[in-house]
């Protein structure tokens, strides 16, 4: 009898975690349409715009503010320092802005299905990764152009890119679990985002930070998450070394905390949404 018991709920587990990626995958493709629909370039957008804010950015960088100007980022390595960057970060960026409102939006569909309610946030950092895949053809694109050999360290990306999902997907569960009950983190989020992206090197290099603060200031940037992850993905990119164990091991450890917290926080509230959407 408990044999019988265990296997119906391992079926019905089983039948709850392909309806979930069914969801999921309907759910990327709706948004993937969406944000190419009526648009000329369409993907090829997820292509120029990284390659078109590189040449930009870098023109800026290397003039005004002599960015990649040392001696560990020269003036030919900067533009792929920081397009590596700009498109790690905008991962981030992208998919907790999307997520945070992504139960509000789903409102009339939760109001009318009995689905699993993660799926929502997590399906927009599912998003940003596809838009990522294609923005990887720009980075390409940039080690073509300046001459840069791929090496072996590039098989470790999908592991950067693993914890780096979690990362996103634990603070997208938190910041859409508190959207529903607060709607000022909408416009709260947009101002994190822009003090973070600003105190993040995606554009500046770490020999930008006067000696006199150094310390401080080293201690605080390698407490931000994501310098670690644009560190990994650069030293996979552009340095093609292994990460340190330090660097790999905040990685996980920014994963594994985003995610727990922002599960249980999710978890522990979900019941009441419906209260408040």
């Amino acid at each position: 009898m408990a044999d019988t018991s265990s296997a119906s709920t391992s079926t019905h587990a089983k039948t709850e975690l392909q309806k979930d990626i069914f969801i999921l995958k309907q759910l990327v493709g709706k948004d993937f349409k969406i944000k190419y629909r009526r648009s000329f370039l369409g993907v090829a957008w997820s292509v120029l715009n990284p390659l078109l804010m590189m040449i930009v950015m870098a023109i800026v960088f290397t003039t005004i503010f002599a960015q990649g100007r040392n001696e560990s980022i020269t003036p030919e390595m900067y533009p792929l320092y920081l397009i590596v960057g700009n498109v790690t970060f905008a991962v981030m960026s992208d998919s907790t802005s999307q997520a945070l409102s992504s139960i509000i939006y789903a409102s009339s569909l939760l109001k009318k299905v009995k689905v699993h309610r993660f799926v929502f946030p997590v399906q927009k950092v599912l998003f940003s990764l596809v838009n990522f895949a294609f923005s990887l053809i720009a980075v390409a694109i940039v080690m073509l152009w300046f001459h840069v050999v791929p090496t072996w360290h590039l098989l470790l990306l999908p592991i950067c890119l693993i914890l780096l999902m979690f990362f996103c997907m634990g603070l997208g569960l938190l910041l859409s679990a508190a959207t529903v009950f607060f709607r000022d983190v909408m416009h709260l989020w947009s101002v994190v985002l822009t003090a973070w992206t600003y105190f993040t090197p995606i554009f500046w290099t770490t020999d930008f930070i006067p000696m006199m603060d150094s310390h401080i200031l080293r201690v605080l940037m390698y407490a931000n998450p994501m310098y670690n992850y644009l560190q990994f993905m650069r030293d996979i990119f552009l340095f093609q070394t292994c990460p340190t164990p330090l660097e790999f091991g905040l990685c996980v450890a920014w994963a594994v905390i985003a995610m727990v917290i922002g599960y249980a926080v999710f978890h522990k509230n979900e019941h009441k949404f419906i209260l408040y959407i």
